[in-house]
């Protein structure tokens, strides 16, 4: 077959886009990806990448490459912030003996994009299209015709298969009819980095920290950023009466700051935004050659740093079932597999971990929440529940789970 008849189409360049193309072009796919942005997007987006992302990563050649640049961090902490007590820790050293990385990097999702583009991409058979933006798909007999706007104009391109992996407001989603199942939180996100040491005024931050309150939960994560120093980012729930403008006015970000860790002198701050969140997930994620990946299938609340690495996990699985079907050694019932497998593991790992981590920050009733601490001390202090809890968090479970659907 001809690379007209073998390309595949991935559209939307993030983390999840990109590694998608990479194991296809690893696996001998000629690929084109599409994306709308005129480069990278520099933004503070997901950062963290879990043991068993790491191990997929590694697979492709990427992860140490990547160390030299990341954080480090095998520990994560829950806080009661009323009080200032650490209620558990959990330290993914205890994962040694059965996995390949003990640990997360934290590496921002626009380095992990910029990386695997400066280094692979922009060949015949990778290449990708910046300023490019999907505006039709039309199913053929052999194909797909893609239809999209360049700064040449309108263009027009032949594809095998087309991957939406172009977010929660997929243009491939919308174009396929696919539904969008699920709910908007009534409150939003407000993410605000900081290049001030948090540390110095609260010396129990680990590099990853969830602040469980009744009023204001919080979560707290430090980046590397663009320097040597870092960045901790902070994220708050703002409520639905709060307009954005006043939400990200200085003065406010300043006074949530100081509500939340008190110092002498204001806060350098290098980024602030605030956004919706929602727990979605596609009703299918094939239909015909037109498949779903990532954000494009599945959105989530960023607690637990599940999203970016469900949707790489996604990338994996495809890439292993469409270059069989394209290589002739496997028919189109490969990719309803896939479908089956993620979306379950979507549903019943991403969403409800996801969703379960709000809850447990937010909870209100006092004796739910001295239940909650209590048994999440006792998960963390023993080996074998503290193990579980973190294969599961780390989103290994689900792995397994998804690979057993037939």
């Amino acid at each position: 077959m001809s690379n007209k008849t073998t390309r595949v189409l991935v559209v939307g360049a993030g983390p999840v886009g990109m590694v998608c193309a990479l194991a296809l072009n690893r696996r001998g796919i000629p690929v084109t990806v599409l994306e709308s942005e005129p480069a990278p997007v520099q933004d503070q987006r997901a950062a963290t990448i879990h043991p068993s992302t790491l191990e997929m990563l590694d697979d492709l050649g990427i992860t140490e490459k990547i160390r030299a640049h990341s954080l480090l961090s095998s520990t994560y902490r829950f806080h009661d912030r009323p009080t200032g007590e650490v209620v558990a820790e959990f330290d993914l050293g205890r994962l040694k003996d059965e996995v390949r990385f003990p640990y997360v990097l934290q590496y921002e999702q626009y380095k992990l994009t910029a990386a695997i583009a400066e280094e692979y991409a922009n060949e015949s058979d990778f290449d990708v299209r910046f300023s490019h933006t999907l505006t039709g798909l039309t199913e053929t007999a052999s194909g797909i015709e893609v239809e999209y706007t360049s700064p040449a104009g309108t263009e027009r391109m032949a594809a095998a298969y087309v991957v939406g992996c172009d977010g929660g407001r997929s243009t491939v989603r919308k174009l396929a009819g696919i539904e969008f199942e699920g709910f908007t939180y009534p409150e939003r996100f407000i993410k605000i980095a900081t290049s001030f040491d948090l540390r110095t005024v609260k010396p129990d931050l680990a590099f990853r920290n969830y602040f469980s309150d009744p009023n204001e939960w919080a979560n707290v994560f430090k980046v590397r950023g663009e320097t040597p120093d870092g960045l901790w980012r902070v994220i708050l729930p703002i409520g639905h009466d709060e307009d954005d403008a006043t939400a990200l006015s200085p003065a406010r970000v300043e006074q949530r700051l100081q509500k939340f860790l008190p110092k002498t002198g204001s806060y350098d701050v290098e980024y602030r935004n605030v956004y919706p969140v929602n727990q979605r997930v596609a009703a299918t994620f094939r239909q015909g050659r037109i498949l779903l990946a990532g954000d494009s299938a599945h959105v989530n609340n960023p607690i637990g740093g599940m999203g970016m690495n469900g949707g790489i996990h996604d990338a994996i699985n495809l890439t292993e079932k469409l270059a069989k079907v394209i290589a002739g050694e496997g028919g189109d019932d490969l990719l309803d597999l896939y479908s089956r497998q993620r979306r379950h593991a979507a549903v019943n790992y991403v969403q409800a971990q996801t969703i379960a981590n709000k809850r447990l920050l937010e909870e209100r009733d006092p004796e739910v929440r001295r239940h909650n601490f209590n048994e999440l001390r006792r998960t963390a202090e023993k080996f074998d529940t503290a193990r579980a809890y973190m294969r599961r968090a780390a989103l290994f479970d689900s792995l397994q789970d998804a690979a057993a659907i037939t």
